[in-house]
């Protein structure tokens, strides 16, 4: 099912995301913050619900049934590398802000930093072109807003 879909991301020139490729591309990133703990329960995939809803303005069903689908492509997914590469190949910096504020919601859900997500955190803001002072930022709003 997302075999071309994955194909078009990891092309050496991935052309701009259509939209539902965006949100399938954004959720599966989620989806892999959120498991590099090794825990991923119902608290991380409701915030991923949660996250998808706001973003794209979809009701709680569909959002479900979309971050399904981004479990299933963050399995298929190449490794966290090439995958946030492409990413940010195709997506603006100013968004990319949004997109690590997003992960710093996932992985501070359940209450627990975790050394492994925050390293895995570091290395995808660092491959989003998002420095290390910008994503403490992004951590610091998200934290006050909780």
């Amino acid at each position: 099912m997302f075999a071309d879909f994955l194909k078009r991301l990891t092309a050496p020139a991935p052309d701009q995301l259509a939209d539902d490729d965006a949100r399938l591309a954004l959720g599966a990133l989620l989806v892999r913050v959120a498991k590099s703990d090794e825990h991923y329960d119902d608290i991380e995939a409701m915030r991923i619900e949660q996250i998808l809803g706001q973003r794209y303005g979809i009701n709680s069903a569909e959002a479900g049934q979309l971050r399904s689908q981004c479990e299933e492509l963050e399995f298929q997914a190449p490794d966290t590398v090439r995958f946030t590469r492409s990413i940010k190949d195709c997506v603006p910096h100013e968004d990319r802000i949004g997109v690590v504020e997003d992960l710093w919601s996932v992985v501070l859900a359940d209450g627990v930093r975790d050394a492994d997500e925050n390293s895995l955190l570091r290395l995808v803001a660092n491959l989003l072109g998002v420095s290390d002072v910008q994503s403490a930022t992004a951590r610091q709003k998200v934290q006050a807003q909780q």
